[in-house]
């Protein structure tokens, strides 16, 4: 589990709450349930109404993902898949039937399946390029959905704050209660602009850059095990996979 994007937010939230504490202000006068209900819902509302349900649903089961999702080291891929190209040229290509028993990946197993069951090289590029589209297609549409609403929760606070507006000029003859009426106004766009920067927009990026480094690592073990089908040698294999991978992300390649 990669803990960046709960770190992020509780530090984001805990200088919020150092200003409203060094500001002399309470907690509580940013928590009116009227303009969180408005930015909130609504928020939602309009965002699912810019796509399908089916996008909403997915978008929801994706979200648990943002915050545990794990990412795969180029590092471990690499080794794997020299692994695989050592006992290939050991004991034969039928061999990998034998090693996609052990392998949790999915994709990573029928790619070395369809190699032991002979699958031509270039049909069996296209299948695992087709399925490394659909899956990066499907999870940028989770991500897609939370960045709308990053979009759209800034205008749905100024509505809320202009509705609160109207509802202070309507009591201008009570001067008294015109202060708290109109910072209360306030609180909606606030939660419009908090919403959108601490929670929607970080979570869409989360979603995409775990999208990228997915389909980064499907990318490595794709070229790995049609290396390995076309006879690579190991250790040149290694080389080339670590070439392919961002210098940071694979500390053994200096």
């Amino acid at each position: 589990m990669d803990p960046a994007t709960l770190i992020g937010l509780v530090v984001a939230f805990g200088a919020l709450y150092a200003m409203l504490t060094l500001e002399g202000v309470h907690v509580e006068a940013i928590l009116l349930p009227a303009p969180m209900v408005l930015v909130f819902g609504a928020t939602i509302a309009v965002g699912i109404a810019g796509g399908t349900l089916k996008d909403f649903l997915h978008a929801v089961k994706a979200l648990p993902r943002a915050f545990t999702g794990k990412t795969t080291p180029p590092q471990n891929v690499i080794e794997q898949v020299v692994g695989f190209a050592e006992r290939a040229r050991k004991d034969g290509l039928l061999a990998l039937d034998q090693e996609a028993e052990n392998v949790d990946d999915e994709f990573l197993r029928r790619a070395l399946q369809n190699i032991a069951d002979g699958t031509d090289g270039e049909e069996l590029r296209l299948l695992l390029e087709d399925e490394i589209h659909t899956r990066s297609k499907a999870e940028r549409s989770a991500a897609k959905f939370f960045t709308s609403l990053g979009g759209y929760a800034p205008t749905i606070g100024i509505i809320g704050t202009v509705v609160s507006l109207v509802h202070v000029l309507e009591n201008l003859s009570s001067p008294d209660k015109l202060g708290p009426m109109i910072a209360a106004a306030f609180v909606a766009t606030l939660w419009g602009l908090l919403s959108a920067n601490f929670i929607w927009l970080p979570i869409g990026s989360r979603l995409a850059r775990l999208c990228d480094l997915e389909v980064e690592r499907m990318t490595l073990q794709m070229e790995g095990v049609l290396a390995v089908q076309a006879g690579s040698q190991p250790r040149l294999l290694g080389e080339r996979l670590r070439a392919m991978a961002p210098a940071y992300t694979v500390p053994d390649a200096a």
